[in-house]
């Protein structure tokens, strides 16, 4: 689990595309320090497992399914990626619960400057714009931001001068994919009334005017 708040900014040393996965490798700093093999990162929001550890990098496997449902298959040597460690108790949650597994990939389509800030209207697929609420909170690229607007196609985000500067998509441009990851709280609640309204239209349908007189209530 993660806060969306991103610890620092890496880069990609090497990415060894396989036939079914990669393997890729980050240079960092800060989120090296206390990390074992093990444990988990978040890359550009996607929770990766560490595999192998140096003194300035780490390495993480990536598998398939990750591959297509991210951003990650078009990084090369060179990238610039968000990281943040998996969140301990005692970490103040400035951002939200981001669960490190991103729901689809979404695209800039639009970038306005509205005084210090810098307005990103993000296209979305239309499975994920049901969960993003304006108010509410998204991740993209792993970073916790709080939504503008959202329309039937796309969504807003604004992105202070800090956040510009500390994460990847102060670099990024129009046309760009990014990773999003929906609030984690309203899918389930999502889920639930979904399932519940479910139950009820099954156990209405069971009961029927011919149920009532075969049974002698009629």
């Amino acid at each position: 689990m993660f806060t969306g708040i991103i610890e620092e900014l890496g880069t990609v040393d090497n990415i060894r595309l396989l036939l079914d996965s990669a393997e890729l490798t980050v240079r960092a700093n800060k989120v090296l320090e206390g990390t074992v093999i093990g444990d988990s990162i978040a890359v550009n929001g996607v929770c990766l497992t560490v595999v192998r550890l140096g003194s300035r990098e780490f390495t993480v496997d990536v598998m398939a399914e990750t591959l297509h449902k991210t951003n990650l298959a078009e990084l090369k040597r060179g990238s610039p990626v968000n990281l943040e460690r998996a969140l301990q108790l005692q970490t103040r949650l400035g951002g939200h619960l981001v669960s490190g597994h991103v729901d689809g990939v979404g695209c800039i389509s639009r970038i306005e400057p509205v005084g210090i800030a810098r307005v990103y209207e993000i296209s979305a697929p239309p499975l994920l714009l049901p969960y993003i609420l304006p108010k509410g909170s998204v991740a993209i690229d792993g970073i916790s931001l709080t939504v503008v607007e959202v329309t039937e196609e796309l969504f807003s985000v604004s992105l202070i001068p800090h956040t510009s500067k500390e994460t990847t998509l102060g670099g990024k441009g129009i046309g760009d994919k990014v990773n999003l990851e929906t609030d984690l709280i309203g899918k389930y609640v999502a889920r639930f009334l979904t399932h519940s309204h479910e139950r009820n239209e099954s156990k209405k349908s069971d009961l029927t005017l011919d149920f009532l007189a075969q049974n002698g209530f009629l």
